[in-house]
């Protein structure tokens, strides 16, 4: 089957002492490089949360309120990952709605991450252990709201909360 997603050449899935599996770089990678592009269909929360989540676990990425693009049947899910972990000291962030990029020179060797405050707004709280220096111990869906993560992210955040983040700051 062709991928629904896509990973740069200059990366390579591994084991990562973050969660599971990650997204490493095999060779450096120049900030605003594109690293990966989520692919799959879109879908909305409804479906998501009924019939994707309950057997494909959390494979998805939010594009606006209601609409979220992830694979839909087990055989699309290998196909649609990106194995890109959450840390709260990312080297990723959005170009877009599914588009990851370098946030700075990244070499090889380094997990590749983003934080999900840059592409959620949702209703949950989990424990996070990323293991970052600066780590907030604590994620919501509702991160991208916090004024030091949007100076922090500014020009990495989905532009669906770029959107929303405008509207607040009106």
């Amino acid at each position: 089957m062709i991928p629904l997603s896509y990973r740069s050449p200059k990366t390579e899935v591994h084991e990562s002492k973050i969660h599971g599996r990650g997204l490493f770089a095999v060779t450096d990678i120049a900030k605003n490089e594109i690293v990966a592009v989520k692919g799959g269909h879109v879908v909305d929360r409804k479906t998501l949360r009924e019939k994707i989540t309950p057997v494909l676990g959390p494979v998805e990425i939010q594009i606006d309120d209601d609409l979220f693009i992830a694979p839909v049947i087990e055989e699309e899910r290998g196909l649609s990952m990106l194995y890109s972990n959450h840390s709260c000291d990312p080297n990723l962030g959005m170009r877009g709605e599914i588009t990851f990029v370098s946030m700075r020179d990244i070499r090889a060797g380094e997990e590749l991450t983003h934080d999900w405050a840059m592409t959620d707004d949702d209703d949950y709280s989990i424990e996070c252990k990323c293991g970052a220096p600066d780590c907030r111990k604590t994620l919501t869906g509702k991160d991208w709201q916090r004024p030091d993560l949007q100076k922090r992210y500014t020009g990495y955040f989905s532009t669906y909360l770029s959107r929303k983040i405008a509207e607040v700051g009106r």
